[in-house]
């Protein structure tokens, strides 16, 4: 592969001399005064620092929840302040092994209308999306707590609240809050991905993909970086090299391509249970920044279990927008929270689209951050958004169930089934505890949350019915 991939970087680069200069193109002109600053090509992320929130900062009525009394010192925050162009917050402290037990709250000024937001909750309970215990991701030092992220769409102005649960252990810092909190603001860049689906329409490309067959001719591409090349090359020979969407098969082309992705390994027993393929958008098609992530990839043996996830990043986003969010959710792990890489294996929005995730190959047993205990030998499918009072759309699900049987069937796994995994430690099995669970489980049945939320989860039985029937099982 290693072989393979200096070859076609060095075609790619011959291609790129062959071309003719471009012609310089004129400075864009400075913003005006007053005017939002634009959007970063390459995406960027403000970190700012929480304070004490002091007494003359405290009588702000209309708060939900939180007292107009003086606050007391377990109260730290950002008072309101311009800032420059972001899309999605988070909070995240130092030490991983802490837990915020407290109620964290933003208040954001839209660019397009200049209008505040009234205040929205950030979901605290974020430490079960991590790599596991024990595992070099986890030991990196650079790995840090994290509140889960909040699309709040194009925005230029921030307030926080971070408030401590009244008698909530003071551990670690004297305030009971984590010690180091900060603010995230990620700005997701501007990128040209790929068409996805909307409400009304099928999925479409933008007939911008390399020319060739999609099976095995490697198109070089001018301009694709040695990290965008080697993530690219290793969804070869399911797509070509630099392909932004791995289009979708029937049944039977599926396992035919599984055999040759396989390369005569897929065991025979596994041939006529591999649904159809869907649509994939890679992550050169989702507009992926390849040179924040660690480089190389991780594997485990297998893929035994899919947990599903809801991003729990709210639902205010419309499906073009959806690749924003994912280029946001991945600087947020990175750059913020200190992964390897995005944590989740697949994503799905909630027009159906389906997105790949952690880099290393589709139909490859890539090792995740999604279910903390359960990483090894499991793949994560998240839903972006928020599935605890609004139903998931149906389109959504309708994917998880094309995904899991695709992905699933290459492991000859029965989406009906039980399987056993051991747990690499959590808060509900102890490390090396080996755990009976269904082969498509939600994000709770391998750690204490509330993800994928009610409403999905209770989606699941029925999802585990489709999957099996598209993957043809009696």
């Amino acid at each position: 592969m290693r072989g393979f991939l200096a070859s076609s970087i060095g075609v790619a680069t011959a291609a790129a001399l062959a071309l003719p200069l471009a012609l310089s193109t004129p400075a864009a002109a400075a913003p005006a005064l007053g005017a939002a600053a634009p959007v970063t090509p390459a995406g960027s992320t403000q970190s700012l620092p929480l304070a004490p929130l002091g007494p003359a900062a405290d009588r702000s009525p209309g708060v939900p929840g939180m007292s107009t009394s003086p606050r007391l010192p377990e109260t730290q925050g950002l008072p309101q302040r311009e800032v420059k162009r972001f899309s999605l917050v988070g909070v995240v402290w130092d030490d991983a092994s802490t837990q915020l037990f407290g109620r964290v709250q933003v208040r954001t000024r839209a660019v397009r209308t200049g209008t505040w937001s009234s205040w929205q909750d950030i979901e605290t309970r974020n430490s079960e999306h991590a790599p596991d215990l024990g595992t070099t991701e986890s030991g990196s030092g650079r790995v840090r707590g994290s509140t889960a992220p909040l699309w709040v769409g194009d925005s230029d102005g921030v307030e926080v609240r971070v408030q401590a649960e009244p008698g909530a252990p003071a551990t670690r810092a004297a305030t009971g809050l984590p010690s180091g909190m900060r603010i995230e603001l990620v700005d997701p860049g501007a990128t040209d991905p790929v068409t996805v689906a909307d409400a009304k329409n099928g999925a479409s490309g933008t007939g911008d993909e390399p020319e060739g067959d999609d099976k095995g001719d490697v198109v070089a591409l001018p301009g694709l970086t040695m990290e965008a090349a080697e993530s690219s090359s290793a969804n070869v020979p399911l797509a070509a090299l630099g392909a932004k969407e791995i289009g979708a098969l029937n049944k039977a082309d599926s396992t035919a391509d599984a055999v040759l992705a396989s390369e005569g390994s897929l065991s025979a027993a596994a041939r006529p249970y591999i649904g159809p393929r869907p649509r994939i958008v890679t992550r050169l098609g989702w507009g992926a920044d390849e040179s924040l992530r660690e480089a190389g990839f991780v594997y485990t043996s297998t893929v035994k279990a899919a947990f599903v996830h809801h991003s729990a990043s709210g639902n205010n986003y419309a499906c073009k927008d959806a690749p924003a969010v994912l280029r946001s959710l991945y600087r947020y792990h990175v750059v913020s929270s200190g992964w390897r890489d995005i944590g989740y294996n697949f994503a799905v929005d909630k027009c159906g689209t389906v997105y790949e995730g952690r880099a290393g190959g589709i139909a490859k047993a890539v090792l995740g951050a999604h279910t903390m205990g359960f990483n090894t030998d499991s793949m994560g499918i998240a839903v972006i958004g928020t599935y605890t009072t609004t139903a998931p759309p149906a389109a959504a699900v309708k994917a998880v169930a094309q995904l899991t049987a695709w992905k699933l069937g290459l492991f000859n796994r029965d989406p009906r089934a039980k399987t056993t995994l051991k747990s690499g430690g959590g808060n509900l099995f102890a490390k090396g505890t080996n755990v009976k669970l269904n082969v498509i489980s939600g994000h709770r049945d391998g750690f204490a949350t509330e993800c994928p939320g009610k409403l999905l989860y209770g989606q699941l039985p029925p999802t585990r019915t489709t999957s099996a029937k598209l993957q043809g099982r009696p």
